[in-house]
């Protein structure tokens, strides 16, 4: 529903742009990035389990709603061992206060809220340069 639902806190860009510019950036960087999007709670669950055994070296991951209840979710990315970044399109902490609280900011590499889909690009540029400085 991304660029449909509450663009006022979303804005109007869909998920498909989103990916399409990850890929762009992906492929201009030599990384490969895949996406995947569910509002289902156990295949993000599974999504992220697989990933530590299929050479997975970064995840970029805006876990929505999931974010405040899941903690399902964040026990995946702590057996994973995958490093990752927390992203919003919405400034969370200026909205209701039951988003204020996040399962995953403590254990993320980094947070990233509230800057629109620019987020996710300013994540990819900073899982690549820990990516760049981990292999050096």
């Amino acid at each position: 529903m991304l660029g449909q639902r509450e663009p006022e806190h979303y804005g109007s860009a869909g998920l498909d742009a989103i990916d399409t510019r990850l890929a762009h950036l992906g492929s201009t960087h030599g990384h490969q990035v895949e996406s995947f999007q569910s509002n289902a709670e156990h295949l993000l669950v599974e999504r992220v389990q697989a990933a530590s055994g299929q050479g997975v070296d970064f995840i970029i991951v805006n876990p929505a709603a999931f974010t405040h209840t899941s903690i399902a979710l964040r026990d995946a990315f702590l057996a994973s061992g995958i490093p990752f970044i927390e992203v919003h399109l919405s400034n969370i902490h200026r909205r209701e206060t039951f988003r204020h609280h996040s399962y995953f900011s403590d254990i993320a590499v980094g947070v990233i809220a509230g800057l629109g889909p620019q987020g996710y690009e300013l994540a990819f540029q900073a899982a690549v340069e820990q990516l760049n400085t981990d292999n050096e």
